[in-house]
This record gives structure tokens, C-alpha cells and sequence, in this order.
């Protein structure tokens, strides 16, 4: 089953009908061939097992792999096994029980403990005019059950759900800045905030995918977080992680 996305919170899915445009640093570590797919065409159905790698190579979630869209698709499968772009270790961060180092032209955040990389996943940042700050920051606050004051989902009066959502800035206008589960149309999308894999808030709000398997919003929540039981209510943080957020988003 293929969904078609409508417009969607933060994305116009008119805007981009190929991601073989939108170029990251790392395109050019592997070969890789552009290809538009037809009707009743799925990642699954095409990669098998390696359905997963091929979505994280793309930055795409599987709601917005339609007909007619044009994917990146690596001539070595295995080329993308486990895919990052993140370095492995990061110096800077050595000293640190944890940290998060953000590459918006890799479109992809990486977690690190004592400077050994631990997770990462690709996400979508700010679109044109509404571009995520870089800089130094720190996570101050969590919120398992967040919702957007601002904006609303698709056509419908209900409030965006920002499920995992962790606060790492809040800018003078007063307009917070979160990390958090979302759509991943492939390419920067949102309103300023970084958005991670929540397949299981689409299934909740959209009905697809029936399956959820990619939660990366979860994973990182529950990283910060802890193993601790969550009351669904927003938490401030004394000493949250170091964040730093570098790089440019392509346009």
C-alpha cells in the first residue's frame, strides 16, 4: 500500500520530486544511482531487509515514498548497511556522559558517550526562512506527550504532536526550539525544530505505516532520559546534554 502525502506540518510535498537534487557531503563517500519509482513500488518491496538502510541513506520516512518521486539508491547495498555520516568519535566530547552533535548539511544527529558514538539518525530541520539556530546549546527540558502551540496537523484543527520532545533553545521572540518526533519528507522541512523518526505517531494520526519501525525520536527521549516512568509531563532539566549544532541545510 502507497500512501500519497498531502501537505503536511512544515513540508510541501509539491516543493521537492527528487531527492537526488538535494546533495549531503557524504553522497559523494559511495556510488549511487537516481531512481524514480512507479506505481505500487515500496522500500520494502525493492530492498528487502535493507529497506531501513535505504530510507536513512535518503532521510525519508516510508509515508512520503510515493510513485513519481526520485530516490538515491546506493549501487552497493551494503554500502549503507547501519548508514551514518557521523564520526565515530568526537574529541571534543570526551569528558562528556553524553552529548549531541547535530550536522544540518548532513541532515543527521549523532549521541555520544565519553566521545564514542552511540546512536545516530538522519532528521529534518528548519526549511528556507524558518532555519534551526547553530551554535552550542543544552537539552533544559522533556516532554514525552508535547504538542505545537502553533501549528496543526494536515487540514485538521488538532495540534501538531511533537511526541519525545527534548528543549534545547529558546529564542528572544519567546519561540522554543525542540528536538522531536515528526515526518521526514527527505529534505529540511520543518519550522526551526529537528525532527526524528516516529513511525508510530503516524500510524496514530495518519494510519500509515501499519507497521511502525523506525523510532529514533523514542530512542534518543529515552537516552536522556532514562529507564525512568514517564508521568507525560514536561520536566525541566538542571544539567541536560551538551548540544552543538553545526553546518547548513541545502535548500
Amino acid at each position: 500500500m502507497l500512501i500519497v502525502p498531502t501537505a503536511l506540518h512544515g513540508t510541501d510535498p509539491e516543493r521537492v520530486t527528487s531527492l537526488c537534487n538535494i546533495l549531503h557531503p557524504s553522497d559523494s563517500r559511495l556510488e549511487w544511482y537516481c531512481r524514480r519509482l512507479r506505481m505500487g513500488e515500496t522500500l520494502k518491496g525493492l530492498f528487502g531487509d535493507r529497506w531501513k538502510d535505504v530510507a536513512r541513506f535518503n532521510r525519508i520516512d516510508r509515508r512520503h515514498v510515493y510513485p513519481g518521486l526520485s530516490l538515491k539508491i546506493p549501487k552497493r547495498l551494503e554500502d549503507v548497511v547501519s548508514f551514518t555520516p557521523m564520526p565515530p568519535h568526537d574529541s571534543s566530547a570526551e569528558h562528556e556522559a553524553k552529548f549531541i552533535l547535530v550536522d544540518l548539511s548532513e541532515q543527521f544527529l549523532a549521541a555520544y558517550e565519553y566521545g564514542r558514538l552511540v546512536f545516530s539518525a538522519p532528521i529534518t530541520s528548519g526549511e528556507k526562512d524558518n532555519e534551526t539556530p547553530d551554535g552550542e546549546f543544552r537539552v533544559t527540558a522533556v516532554d514525552r506527550n508535547h504538542k505545537s502551540s502553533l501549528y496543526r496537523i494536515e487540514d485538521e484543527e488538532i495540534a501538531y504532536p511533537m511526541n519525545y520532545a527534548l528543549r534545547f533553545h529558546i529564542a528572544r521572540d519567546g519561540v522554543s526550539y525542540w528536538i522531536h518526533g515528526r515526518d521526514l519528507p527527505g529534505y529540511s522541512g520543518s519550522h526551526g525544530c529537528i525532527g526524528l523518526y516516529d513511525e508510530e505517531m503516524q500510524k496514530d494520526y495518519y494510519g500509515y505505516p501499519s507497521d511502525p519501525v523506525l523510532q529514533d525520536a523514542k530512542t534518543l527521549y529515552q537516552w536522556i532520559t532514562g529507564p525512568q516512568p514517564d508521568d507525560y509531563k514536561l520536566h525541566f532539566l538542571q544539567a541536560g546534554p551538551r548540544m552543538l549544532i553545526i553546518g547548513h541545510a541545502s535548500q
